[in-house]
């Protein structure tokens, strides 16, 4: 299976302007019913318990991944939904396989899983979860891609893994399509991008255009190492967005972020930012270097014709038909 991403809405903030916890969830699906009807093919939120940096304050909202996106399916009818990406410490991977399965059922079959080895150690610290040592987390990473996959295709599950087992596994219903991709989100060229390699249906790198295609030449080296058609793999990228109608709109957006402490070295390698034709331009760019599918963040994803905006200036380079 093939990860459904080409333009995917990456909601990593829940703190909006004028906006009361109440009517959040209202808000959230009129961001999302926006996206959708504007070229994004997904939305995807983060898999944190509190707010990180750069986004925002620690004190900001931050509600739970997998029962957002589980809400949003009900409500949103089209678009594929994931997590970007699950860290593997938080979740017993045959649970975060049963609840990645009930979100399929209840999306329709529009369900995709991301997976991390996990990187906020004062998350883990502030909720009590065991922040191992990474080469240990990415023990778990690789246990949850076995037991995910086993127990979304088998009948019953049986894996044994280096810190996590099923033993006959059941998990029913059954994905919709028989099936859930996974994506592994990360750029390291070593270990996760092998991963991508031997058990993953999509890979989420970081960078500008250049290192995304270094990053695409590795993963097809570990592809060539264990047999695996490169082909079979949707390559995605994870940046931050600043779009407005005028080139001088966009920038007094990216100077208020600097305000807020983005710094020079974020926006070199994650920020798109301009008027539509300059996003384009750079959308493309991250295109033509091979990657198949882009994912932002908006910083004012609350702002819904900014949200408009974007998938109507980057929607047609990927294949959605103009809104």
């Amino acid at each position: 299976m093939r990860v459904p991403i080409t333009l995917d809405l990456h909601l990593a903030n829940f703190t909006f302007p004028g906006t009361e916890d109440a009517d959040l969830f209202e808000k959230l699906v009129e961001i999302a019913t926006t996206a959708e009807q504007s070229g994004f093919s997904s939305i995807s939120v983060m898999d944190h318990l509190h707010q990180i940096p750069p986004v925002g304050p620690a004190v900001n909202n931050m509600l739970e991944g997998n029962t957002i996106l589980a809400g949003l399916a009900a409500r949103v009818p089209n678009v594929s939904l994931g997590l970007l990406v699950g860290g593997v410490t938080y979740r017993n991977p045959a649970l975060l396989a049963k609840v990645t399965t009930t979100l399929d059922v209840i999306s329709g079959g529009r369900a995709w899983l991301g997976l991390g080895a996990a990187w906020f150690e004062a998350e883990h610290r502030a909720y009590g979860f065991a922040f191992p040592p990474l080469k240990e987390r990415f023990e778990h990473l690789e246990d949850a891609l076995r037991i995910t996959r086993a127990m979304f295709t088998e009948a019953e599950a049986t894996v044994a893994g280096t810190h996590h087992r099923v033993d006959g596994a059941l998990n029913n219903p059954k994905p919709l399509r028989g099936d859930i991709p996974i994506l592994v989100g990360g750029s390291g060229e070593r270990k996760t991008l092998r991963l991508v390699a031997r058990y993953a249906d999509g890979c989420n790198v970081f960078g500008n255009a250049e290192h995304a295609r270094h990053l695409l030449d590795v993963l097809e080296r570990h592809c060539e190492d264990v047999g695996r058609d490169p082909a079979e793999i949707t390559k995605t990228r994870n940046g931050v967005l600043v779009i407005a109608p005028t080139h001088e709109q966009a920038m007094a957006k990216l100077d208020f972020l600097k305000g807020l402490g983005l710094t020079q070295e974020r926006i070199d390698t994650s920020v798109t930012a301009g008027g539509p034709d300059e996003v384009a331009e750079q959308a493309q760019a991250f295109l033509d270097a091979g990657l198949e599918g882009l994912t932002f963040m908006v910083p004012d994803a609350h702002d819904v014709e900014t949200i408009a905006l974007a998938g109507q200036t980057i929607g047609p380079l990927v294949g959605a038909p103009a809104a």
